[in-house]
């Protein structure tokens, strides 16, 4: 594929983009699975440069609007191409020939756009603050207020694209021999320290070439998520469920613990996500994990099975700013379009509804993937005024060698600071006698 071809497909994709109301994920999936006979690196220099784009949303929108011309995603592109990859104007018109499969030709006003970026910086000083750290309006006062001197800094780390981190399944195979595996294939990796079955790859490269990915010895997760699923600490022969399961990245991490004992129910609203937890979970050799679609957060099963489980995970629906290096269209997406009120209480409700579920004695772990306030320690403090049943168990206790937590009695893991994505999680446990009207 040509240079300009290439530059047409990004336009392609961003362009559904900026139409479509799914996930940049969501889209990139279906794009990948049309375009099979592409090879690596054109795979790679076209979602490279889309996820550029996403990266600088906020700036490349504020020089466009300082010259005065429409946005769309042509304008978008050019920018990106002289402002983030420092391409001269003969360069850029080579690309926009209007040839088959290459871009039109830049209009007067684009070609005009082109040349008074000319010599400019991506970032510039009299860029506001928020647009320069491409912080979103409705999330700039509460990230303010949870960061305070450190704003800048993990707002920064926010717009670093992620490592990729990995979870050796320990049903199917373990750490030093996957690392052996790595260094005989020649690809830099190295164990993770928080985690006993972790491991980070140093750099960026074709998930194809990752060895145990196709055998399920091996799964794609964050440190920080493999973190929240180490809290739970099932053990084997326990019942536990995972309330809110999703794909199920959490749910095999669990279930591994669990060493294939007991009972381990993943449930979730998503009928397509199941299948997609199902599916991962027979790759990943487990034969103690059954999925549960619910119809919400008070479906009658969460009733009939009332303080029946050792361990429950709610990991809630959240605003997903602590993902945004890994999903640079979420921050201009939720929860604007629900509003901020409205998602804090809907995981109110999930989180008192799941609660039911802990037997006397059980844990209860709390979780999101956000790091605003709201949805975390204000979150569980409202939890626990109304749920006298139910009392904190200090992370000191629950998990005594994570100490770099930068809160005293839970679990929060920021970008700058941990080089995870951003993670809360709170460990609660119900008293042996529940209080009365718990």
């Amino acid at each position: 594929m040509t240079p300009a071809a290439r530059l047409q497909a990004t336009l392609d994709l961003y362009a559904e983009l900026a139409r479509s109301e799914r996930t940049a994920d969501a889209v990139l999936s279906a794009w990948l699975r049309g375009k099979r006979r592409l090879d690596e690196p054109t795979r790679g220099a076209i979602l490279d440069r889309l996820h550029a784009l996403l990266r600088h949303h906020a700036r490349l929108g504020w020089w466009i609007d300082r010259h005065g011309r429409r946005d769309t995603p042509r304008t978008r592109i050019i920018a990106w191409l002289v402002l983030g990859e420092g391409l001269k104007p003969e360069q850029i018109r080579r690309l926009f020939t209007g040839a088959p499969l290459a871009p039109a030709p830049l209009s007067e006003a684009e070609h005009g756009l082109m040349l008074k970026l000319q010599g400019a910086a991506m970032d510039s000083a009299a860029m506001p603050e928020e647009v320069r750290l491409e912080c979103p309006p409705w999330a700039l006062a509460p990230l303010r207020a949870r960061f305070g001197a450190e704003f800048a800094a993990e707002m920064a780390a926010l717009l670093a694209p992620p490592p990729l981190d990995l979870r050796v399944n320990a049903l199917k195979a373990e750490r030093a021999a996957m690392l052996t595996e790595f260094q005989g294939l020649g690809l830099p990796a190295h164990p993770l320290t928080r985690t006993a079955h972790g491991l980070r790859l140093a750099e960026r490269l074709s998930l194809a070439r990752v060895p145990g990915l196709k055998t399920g010895a091996l799964e794609i997760q964050d440190e920080g998520s493999q973190l929240v699923a180490r809290l739970v600490e099932a053990q084997p022969g326990e019942r536990v469920v995972d309330f809110c399961a999703g794909a199920g990245g959490k749910t095999l991490a669990i279930a591994a613990q669990m060493g294939n004992k007991g009972r381990l129910i993943a449930c979730d609203v998503s009928e397509g996500r199941l299948k997609r937890c199902a599916e991962r979970a027979r790759r990943a050799g487990l034969q103690n994990a059954e999925m549960r679609l619910l119809s919400g957060e008070t479906d009658r099963w969460v009733k009939r099975h009332k303080g029946s489980f050792d361990r429950v995970l709610v990991d809630a629906p959240c605003s997903g700013t602590g993902t945004w290096r890994r999903n640079p269209d979420a921050r201009w997406r939720a929860p604007e379009e629900q509003g901020l009120e409205s998602l804090v209480a809907l995981q109110a409700r999930i989180l008192a509804s799941a609660a039911r579920l802990v037997k006397p004695g059980g844990r209860l772990v709390y979780a999101t993937c956000a790091l605003l306030g709201e949805e975390n320690e204000a979150q569980v403090a409202a939890f626990l005024a109304a749920h006298p049943a139910f009392s904190v168990v200090p992370l000191s206790v629950a998990a005594p060698e994570l100490t770099d937590s930068a809160h005293p009695e839970y679990l929060m893991l920021t970008p700058a600071r941990h080089g995870t994505d951003g993670f809360f999680a709170a460990v609660l446990t119900r008293a042996d006698l529940p209080a009365a009207g718990a």
